[in-house]
């Protein structure tokens, strides 16, 4: 298994590092696509070019760096000396499971921050910096209360989800895997309620967006007889507080649906292409996009978690990856023909670790598998928006939108294939363009 696992950690790192750098030399074309001329001015072209340049050097190093060390932690067995090491070093007793599980997650994490954030400091006070990108508000003192708070959130709400989760394979015997899911599932849909109303007030200002033309509009594009979208509220959040980049996002079950405008959408946009652009997102919901894709979320999750039922008992899995030692490794013993685990020093979360490192080939396919499925969905959410009459402004509204973020402007195909969950902008203009001529020639 380690064997197996390293050499596709490798050939992944490798294959992804040749789409990398595919598209890294597009970077340096300096005169703009033919298609590209009327739409985007030269200055901002350039701008582009050397922004993701930028980002693109700095992802090439900072990969191989993290392909490097987490080829060494698994080669020099650092997870097994963690592990084994938690109890010495904090005076718990072996067989404390939950204790022992939430100490070696909290090690682990915190020395994978402290490897991470001279990277993360670099591109956003540096790269960000460097094109215009970061707020003047964005300075080291929020940056690392962001991680703090972070950190925070992360224990407050995760060890608790860690003990369930825990809890319940225990407790679950040959079918932990479907109550897991069961409680995954609640725990998301529970998140998706939680995150926009209690979490993200931690990081930024929420409120709700004042009175004016842009509310009136979005308000009767979302009540039209062909879309009757349930919006309750409508939000704009201070999204300048940390970066000029623009977004905008939904968020609700059944008829209690809110709407949030980052203030950079507004500020960049106009009324229209902002409407325009919710028309796409809109199109998402009516086009149920958003139920399809939480049920292909939940298939897969009740599909991997049964793979973990079959690998979770595996001893040679654990051997493979240096928890050699049955006593001090505490080696889950699981059989299927039994209701409950046997081994009373078992480490349910080494097995989680051990198997989301086999599972990873499955999850690079299904990836790929669902960023052509997000494509797709982009195209017929566009296509929605075209057909609502909002063609000329969903278009400048998506250029100002490539604009203003500095997006790629000359994709490699094969990198765009592999990375995007949305179409080029090219494309996505052309289904545009020939949409709204097929609408004008049904009129």
């Amino acid at each position: 298994y380690l064997q197996a696992t390293l050499a596709f950690s490798v050939a992944a790192y490798l294959f992804e590092s040749y789409l990398d750098l595919r598209q890294y030399k597009l970077y340096f074309v300096k005169e703009r696509p033919s298609n590209l001329r009327a739409l985007i001015s030269e200055k901002r072209f350039l701008r582009s070019q050397e922004y993701n340049a930028d980002k693109m050097r700095f992802r090439l190093i900072t990969n191989l760096f993290f392909e490097i060390e987490g080829t060494l932690c698994t080669l020099c067995f650092v997870y097994p000396f963690l592990w084994n090491g938690v109890p010495e070093w904090f005076g718990l007793d072996r067989s404390s499971e939950l204790k022992r599980s939430l100490l070696f997650q909290a090690v682990c994490m915190i020395l994978s921050k402290m490897s991470r954030i001279p990277f993360s400091l670099y591109s956003t006070f540096v790269i960000e910096d460097r094109h215009g990108f970061k707020s003047d508000e964005m300075t080291l003192g929020l940056y690392f209360s962001d991680l703090i708070k972070e950190l925070a959130l992360t224990a407050i709400i995760g060890a608790p989800l860690m003990c369930a989760f825990i809890s319940l394979i225990r407790w679950g015997g040959k079918w932990f895997y479907l109550y897991v899911w069961a409680f995954m599932l609640t725990v998301q849909f529970v998140m998706m309620f939680l995150y926009p109303t209690l979490i993200q007030p931690c990081f930024n200002k929420v409120e709700p967006l004042p009175e004016s033309p842009l509310k009136t509009a979005i308000e009767t594009l979302a009540s039209r007889k062909d879309i009757q979208f349930p919006l309750k509220k409508l939000y704009q959040i201070d999204g300048s507080k940390r970066s000029s980049h623009s977004n905008a996002y939904m968020y609700g079950f059944c008829n209690n649906k809110r709407i949030v405008l980052f203030d950079t959408l507004i500020r960049q946009s106009t009324e229209p292409e902002i409407v325009a652009v919710l028309a796409h997102e809109l199109g998402h919901w009516k086009l149920s996009h958003t139920l399809k894709n939480l049920v292909i979320g939940a298939l897969q999750m009740l599909a991997m978690l049964w793979l973990f039922s079959q690998f979770i008992g595996n001893e040679e899995l654990y051997r493979s990856f240096g928890f050699e030692d049955t006593e001090n490794a505490t080696i889950v013993q699981y059989s299927l023909l039994i209701e409950r685990f046997e081994d009373t020093e078992n480490a349910t979360i080494i097995g989680l670790m051990l198997f989301a490192s086999v599972y990873s080939p499955i999850a690079h396919a299904t990836g790929l598998l669902m960023t052509m499925w997000s494509r797709k969905c982009e195209f017929e959410a566009d296509e929605f928006a075209v057909n609502l009459g909002y063609a000329q402004y969903l278009r400048s509204g998506l250029i100002k939108l490539q604009e203003e973020n500095l997006g790629t402007m000359v994709p490699d195909w094969l990198y765009s294939s592999y990375h995007h969950s949305h179409p080029p902008l090219i494309q996505r203009l052309a289904a545009i363009d020939s949409g709204a001529k097929a609408l004008a020639k049904a009129a």
